[in-house]
């Protein structure tokens, strides 16, 4: 006769003793990687299970992904703290989380002063089968007409306030942070006109160049 499975008892949140980190489910935790060499894993608690003695703690995770990770691999658009959201689930013991992180939303970490170490953000959810994003399809930006990258340097047109990677308009990033005014091909013409009537008005402080964020 086979041996009855021990019961096991949710658990509202447990103190993982080598990092003395309280967690919960909704959190999102870094975990030991199956190589030394490779990054840590990043996944979102989705429930806490221990045996019946208190013990044996395991974690029910959803895995995110690197954009490494997925079929496509990653793309030039693709933050170098960017993760999607995947539907690969799988359980784990809660002695292999390293820490605590934020996955932030793409909106909310683009309003970020500073990206710490610990600061991930999601804008995709990744079929991890088929390699399938939601969503499919997201604005694009530039001549090159890429996604928006947070961690790259871009110029914001005057006139039509699309946004130009400096590289993509013959500039570079240095050429770029000294912008007062900038107007893209499509618009020069019109913009020129604008600056000449406006010449005696005061300098310009408001520089529509987007450097994104410091990194701590």
């Amino acid at each position: 006769m086979a041996k009855p499975k021990a019961p096991k008892r949710a658990l509202d949140s447990y103190t993982v003793k080598p990092i003395n980190k309280t967690i919960r489910a909704g959190d999102c935790v870094l975990m030991r990687p199956s190589e030394p060499s490779k990054p840590s894993y990043v996944a979102r608690i989705e429930r806490i299970e221990a045996d019946s003695r208190g013990t044996n703690v395991k974690v029910q995770v959803r895995w995110y992904y690197r954009p490494e990770e997925s079929i496509g691999g990653r793309r030039q658009f693709h933050g170098s703290k960017e993760v999607f959201l995947s539907d690969h689930y799988d359980v784990q013991s809660a002695d292999t989380i390293e820490g605590k992180c934020t996955v932030h939303s793409f909106k909310s970490y683009t309003k970020l002063d500073a990206v710490g170490n610990d600061d991930f953000f999601c804008r995709f959810e990744y079929n991890s089968a088929t390699g399938a994003f939601n969503p499919d399809r997201v604005a694009v930006y530039c001549k090159c007409e890429m996604p928006y990258n947070p961690d790259d340097l871009m110029v914001q047109c005057e006139g039509c306030s699309d946004w130009f990677h400096p590289a993509c308009i013959e500039m570079t990033a240095e050429e770029a942070k000294r912008l007062d005014h900038f107007f893209c091909e499509s618009c020069s013409s019109e913009g020129q006109k604008k600056l000449q009537n406006s010449h005696n008005a005061s300098r310009h402080t408001d520089i529509k160049v987007d450097t994104k964020r410091r990194r701590r």
